[in-house]
């Protein structure tokens, strides 16, 4: 079975697909065959093959090995609100055994899986599931991507001491640029990575225009290699 890590974020629209796609270049710069997932997509589009979301895509194409769409995003939704009301509206119960089973499958093929969450840490999944409930049942370290924006030092620290508060290990963050004209980044930054109690894995500069192997040229995913999950 591959090792995994599970990508969540400080809020939604803060950066996790890009940041995934590039943990994904890096590992596979290291020589790793490594696949993405997105388990839950919100947001997707009707295609001649089925729903498709444009991250999720994103995550299969970059994958080292081809898999099929359905196991990089098992639950697709069309309305682009949240995971829960989406799933309540297609009258689907979002089952977290389904969601292990399918990782399993794509852990198989490869030495690593890259899963994106959905939302933030306490994103609603159903009436008693959140993200953090879904992290869990893969028991997979967890990557906090941190969207620099104002407010994200009181977003990041709550997000890093709910992944520990739930049982799981926080290998690492990411501060992602959101905007090249923040003011004060570098002292967010800095606040930061004195008082998160795990490494900083890189900082992802403002693009344009993202792509995966710029991305994964910020990151050091050294420390997260010898991380089990």
């Amino acid at each position: 079975m591959a090792s995994g890590v599970f990508v969540t974020g400080t809020d939604t629209g803060i950066g996790k697909t890009w940041t995934s796609l590039g943990l994904i270049a890096a590992f596979q710069r290291r020589g790793e065959r490594v696949v993405g997932m997105k388990p839950i997509a919100a947001g997707c589009e009707a295609t001649a093959e089925g729903l498709r979301n444009d991250d999720a895509v994103h995550l299969q194409q970059a994958g080292s090995v081809p898999v099929a769409y359905e196991t990089v995003n098992p639950y697709a939704f069309v309305p682009p609100v949240s995971p829960h009301v989406a799933a309540a509206r297609a009258g689907v119960a979002i089952d977290l055994t389904r969601i292990v089973s399918v990782y399993g499958q794509l852990a198989n093929q490869a030495d690593r899986v890259v899963v994106e969450g959905v939302g933030g840490w306490h994103a609603p999944l159903g009436e008693a599931i959140t993200v953090a409930e879904l992290a869990r049942a893969l028991g997979l370290p967890v990557v906090m991507v941190v969207g620099l924006r104002l407010g994200c030092l009181n977003h990041a620290l709550l997000t890093a001491r709910a992944i520990r508060d739930d049982g799981l290990e926080l290998a690492g963050w990411v501060a992602n640029e959101l905007s090249p004209e923040m003011e004060a980044a570098a002292q967010n930054i800095r606040y930061l990575r004195d008082h998160i109690d795990a490494p900083l894995l890189g900082i992802v500069p403002y693009m344009g225009s993202p792509q995966g192997k710029r991305i994964a040229a910020n990151l050091d995913v050294d420390s997260l290699a010898a991380v089990e999950g």
